[in-house]
């Protein structure tokens, strides 16, 4: 019996002791593992610390991915005069001012640059900034004085007058007219211009019409082309005509009538230019209005004899018919004394003689994108041009050319000896300029 108690008291003992030993062996393997897990975690944050506190594995902040700038085109040649650089945005539009001092330019950037013409063969190109505030402007026009621009404004639809004003130190600001034009067009507007008599404003719109405003805003009269679209329209340098071409074939031109107190009367039709068989795509005067240049669809250039009485119903005079290239966008201009003509056809410019038609100077790919605006200054040294953010301006060496031959052509004739001597010193000057492109030109 005493034996029986013992066996069962021993096994007793021995289970109670089997299950404090595994009881411990399992709390021994938790306390392990909450150990190899703590580790692990100190481990991780030391090593985070690490990373963050060692220079070799320093991590850089993630950083905004910066816009690429695009890349700047660039264009050489040896008649390339100048490339004037400051407008962060693609330039819409030029003008010079009649007195042939400044450049006109406005952008997208919301700005419009004054540039002085004489630096234009200087390293330097020195420009004047005027802001087009909450808008920018995409055509621009500088008033017959040169004191003053007119600017198309893109998102306002409108004109707005901007100043040029001299301060006491010499230094110039522009000051915006307290308030724009009122809104009239119905149509994007395409083309701008004031006279040279300072009596109107032209703006012509991309459907059929044209207005006439005087210089506070107020609307004088409105004309309807009846060209089913407008392609370009302008003010003739001398003030009095302002002429339009689109679908039709033809160039149509206006008088611009003013009474004798200045009152205005009436806008009536002068002339038209008629003899392409397409679409004419742009047309240009001289500085005196008595010649224009036509462009037109049907791949030729026309130059004619304006300077006609056209009260009596004359008609102008078909001088000469070139062929060119003709892709649209397509630009004409004339220079001031119609010796030359210039076309531009995307992004590519031509230089023709005006007096046998044929082309002189070609110039591929100017900018990297389409020519927005073509004019010759007032002395008839440059052609320039626009088509991104960059301003081109070329030396017109056919206009040189064709001055000396048309100088020794009337030496020629010259009957006495005064006229002989002016007109061998204007054949010597016009050379030495012709040779001093070459020079650059070399």
């Amino acid at each position: 019996m005493e034996l029986a108690v013992l066996v069962a008291v021993s096994l007793l003992i021995g289970a109670l002791v089997l299950l404090v030993v595994v009881a411990l062996g399992k709390h021994r393997e938790e306390q392990k593992e909450e150990t190899d897990q703590n580790t692990e975690t100190v481990e991780e944050k030391i090593n985070g610390q690490s990373e963050r506190l060692l220079p070799s594995k320093k991590q850089k902040p993630q950083q905004r991915p910066r816009k690429e700038k695009p890349q700047q085109h660039t264009f050489t040649h040896p008649l390339l005069a100048a490339s004037l650089k400051a407008h962060s945005g693609n330039i819409t539009c030029l003008d010079f001012s009649s007195n042939g001092k400044y450049l006109a330019s406005c952008a997208d950037d919301r700005t419009v640059r004054i540039w002085s013409t004489k630096d234009f063969l200087e390293r330097e190109h020195r420009c004047l900034r005027a802001n087009v505030e909450l808008d920018h402007a995409t055509l621009v026009s500088f008033s017959p004085d040169s004191r003053a621009f007119i600017t198309w404004l893109a998102n306002g639809e409108t004109i707005r007058v901007f100043k040029m004003n001299k301060k006491d130190d010499g230094s110039v600001t522009f000051s915006a007219a307290p308030e724009d034009f009122p809104q009239r067009h119905k149509a994007a507007v395409i083309s701008i211009g004031i006279a040279e008599t300072g009596k109107f404003i032209m703006t012509a719109s991309s459907d059929t019409t044209i207005l006439i405003w005087d210089l506070k805003g107020e609307v004088l009269a409105s004309i309807n082309t009846n060209q089913m679209t407008n392609a370009y329209a302008t003010v003739s340098p001398c003030g009095r005509f302002v002429a339009s071409c689109g679908f039709t074939p033809d160039v149509k031109v206006w008088e611009v009538c003013f009474g004798k107190g200045g009152d205005f009367k009436e806008v009536a039709r002068a002339f038209d230019l008629k003899g392409h068989t397409a679409g004419v795509c742009c047309f240009s005067f001289s500085n005196d209005s008595r010649r224009m240049a036509t462009v037109s669809k049907d791949g030729t250039w026309k130059l004619w004899d304006t300077d006609v009485e056209y009260k009596q119903q004359q008609d102008p005079y078909l001088l000469l018919t070139g062929r060119c290239q003709v892709s649209e966008p397509c630009r004409i201009a004339l220079s001031p004394d119609a010796r030359v003509v210039a076309i531009s056809c995307g992004s590519s410019l031509a230089l023709y003689s005006a007096a046998s038609g044929e082309l002189e100077e070609e110039f591929q790919g100017v900018h990297s994108e389409e020519i927005t605006s073509l004019h010759f200054d007032i002395n008839n040294r440059f052609v320039v041009t626009s088509g991104d953010r960059v301003i081109r301006a070329f030396h017109n060496t056919p206009g040189y050319r064709a001055a000396i031959r048309e100088l020794e052509a009337m030496l020629r004739k010259a009957s006495n000896e005064g006229m002989r001597q002016r007109l061998q010193l204007q054949i010597r000057e016009a050379q030495s300029a012709l040779d001093s492109v070459g020079a650059v030109r070399e």
